[in-house]
């Protein structure tokens, strides 16, 4: 068993229509799903991701109105790394953004930047097999497009401490860190050294991140993190994946997510991400929710 790198990270937004103003638009992702976070249902859960609503490609947000900026700091994914195909995507990226008055930096064959909540960026040009994961955006051409997660970047005071656990899941050590490679993808997970100060969960700063696996292997690797002295939960059905979830010893929050069934369960593919989806479980609260929740604009939708 081998887990297939990167599912989704999940993050924290004040803001759904800044948010997707920002991700969908300058950032070129598809809004491939706009729901409401199962464990909270009064507030959204934005998914971005590829054309397709791949796994691997896919950020989401959980919009909190009013919730204070966050502060990433120990134990906490610090930053999100994504693949580009080539210098030449860079040197897109770095007029993109610069056009719109983006504060970026350039170093080697990274592009650093951050949203405007300030969650932290990198694009890199990274040599993998993997297939690129790419949304259609009419101002970004395919070949310079976000093609994917490559790595988060964690911080954590004491790394070897989550080893046991890491080798359970089946993580290899590189140079650079750990990665989860299976047999289509793979994803790095890597520490960094903490700052100083305490870290804050707020607008801006990432909720977790998910490790995809196959459905059928999911209950086993539940067994693999108890083996290695994680408490994950029970497997939980999000209807669009089944997840289990359990925090590694640095204090990350980990899931191990199922590929499929997917977000083409309850909305064909060429119009995801258009309404408000609720699972069925959800759907008897559509009349109480779906009012209070901020009406939003996809600007991609507006230039097409």
């Amino acid at each position: 068993m081998r887990l297939e790198g990167i599912h989704h990270i999940t993050a924290i937004t004040e803001n759904a229509q800044r948010n997707v103003d920002f991700y969908a638009g300058v950032m070129g992702l598809r809004l491939v799903k706009k729901t409401v976070n199962q464990d909270n249902p009064t507030v959204y859960h934005l998914f971005f991701a590829d054309e397709a609503g791949d796994p691997g490609a896919d950020l989401t947000f959980f919009e909190y109105p009013g919730a204070a900026p966050g502060r990433a700091g120990v134990g906490m994914v610090h930053r999100i790394v994504w693949r580009v195909g080539g210098p030449e995507a860079l040197d897109f990226w770095e007029g993109r953004l610069g056009a719109l008055g983006i504060e970026h930096r350039r170093e080697g064959d990274g592009l650093h930047f951050a949203d405007p909540e300030g969650l932290d960026h990198e694009l890199l040009v990274a040599d993998v097999p993997d297939a690129p994961l790419i949304a259609d955006h009419p101002e970004i051409p395919r070949e310079l497009a976000l093609q994917g997660f490559h790595a988060v970047r964690a911080y954590a005071a004491a790394p070897d401490a989550s080893t046991a656990v890491l080798e359970a899941l089946e993580f290899g050590a590189t140079e650079a860190g750990w990665e989860a490679r299976g047999a289509e993808r793979g994803g790095l997970y890597i520490y960094d050294p903490p700052p100083e100060g305490r870290p804050v969960q707020g607008a801006g700063s990432v909720h977790h991140v998910a490790w995809a696996c196959a459905p059928e292997e999911h209950l086993a690797w539940r067994d693999k993190a108890i083996s290695a002295g994680a408490h994950p939960t029970k497997e939980i059905d999000r209807f669009y994946f089944k997840s289990i979830y359990f925090r590694e010893p640095s204090g990350v929050l980990f899931e191990i997510a199922t590929l499929g069934p997917g977000f083409t369960v309850d909305e064909p593919l060429e119009h995801l991400g258009e309404k408000l989806s609720l699972p069925p479980a959800f759907e008897h609260l559509r009349d109480e929710v779906e009012p209070k929740l901020r009406p939003v604009v996809n600007p991609r939708a507006e230039v097409r």
